[in-house]
């Protein structure tokens, strides 16, 4: 990529320049878009033309108020389809815009990187906010004192190796009712609620790649039911391969007793509380002090 080149173009007066845009999703899949009329390659993507999207001027300001943009798109089967965006498949892409010399594509810069934030739709077609890098010095920061863990099961700070087959499993769906009830003849071997605050991610159909937190594990009649917080965003039917992982409520006792995991704990459970603050000195009893853990 030549910076200088394509500033020397500019210089010229008259330019052969475009747009163009890459968008990829959480799941792997790139997608390249361009406003020029015919397609341009480079770093291994093709930028097709006549797609349907465009994108707005980029707004750059100071400080650490967001950059941001719009992209304005018509909605296709071939790029980006209604139910990819009804999926949240697109939720959190990551977008990076280039200025290119359309005749040479190595002449190009940067302009814009950033995540898709909110997506709306109306006629056919759909508006996209663009985010830029300093909306994610916007997220609160710092750690926060608390009686439970903070961590997210299975992250670099909680250190739980899910692929334990004690705490996932992969099974069919045998049925799904409202997109949020599945019921399993396949999963046995755990206790009741073992998978509550855990996750159900789909792995092979329709609904592929999307995940959903648990918000009830129980066992009736033999079969397995797993009631989900929010339903799927997708279509999810009998026959397709699901991995249900176990839930964590964050507390001490889970930790220690469930996942044999304390020495990552990273809450305080032995914060004192406010009637500690309140207390007064006394004469009488024991009053040797003592641990707080019991």
């Amino acid at each position: 990529m030549s910076v200088a080149s394509l500033h020397a173009h500019l210089a010229a007066g008259a330019t052969h320049t475009c747009y163009c845009w890459a968008l990829t999703r959480r799941d792997g899949l790139t997608l390249g878009f361009t406003d020029h009329d015919q397609l341009i390659h480079f770093d291994g993507i093709n930028f097709v033309p006549e797609c349907g999207l465009s994108a707005r001027a980029l707004a750059s300001t100071t400080g650490l108020s967001v950059n941001n943009t719009e992209a304005l798109g018509v909605l296709q089967s071939d790029a980006i389809s209604e139910a990819d965006i009804d999926a949240g498949r697109y939720d959190g892409a990551q977008v990076t815009i280039w200025l290119v010399q359309w005749d040479d594509p190595d002449a190009r810069q940067v302009r814009f990187t950033g995540t898709i934030g909110e997506i709306t739709r109306a006629s056919g077609g759909f508006q996209a906010e663009l985010r830029g890098l300093t909306d994610a010095l916007n997220q609160p920061q710092g750690r926060s004192y608390l009686r439970d863990c903070n961590a997210v099961l299975g992250d670099t700070r909680c250190g739980f190796d899910l692929s334990d087959p004690a705490f996932s499993v992969t099974a069919p769906i045998a049925a799904v009712q409202d997109a949020h009830v599945f019921r399993f003849d396949a999963v046995s071997g755990f206790d009741d609620q073992w998978f509550d605050a855990g996750a159900l991610e789909v792995i092979l159909g329709d609904a592929a790649g999307l995940r959903e937190v648990i918000k009830l594990d129980q066992t009736v009649d033999g079969d397995r039911i797993i009631t989900l917080w929010q339903p799927i965003r997708a279509i999810a039917k009998p026959g397709d391969l699901v991995r249900l992982t176990a839930g964590c409520d964050k507390r001490a006792a889970t930790c220690r007793e469930k996942f044999a995991n304390f020495i990552n704990f990273r809450g305080f459970p032995d914060i004192p509380g406010d009637d500690w603050l309140a207390s007064v000195p006394r004469s009488n009893g024991n009053t040797s002090g003592g641990s707080r853990s019991r």
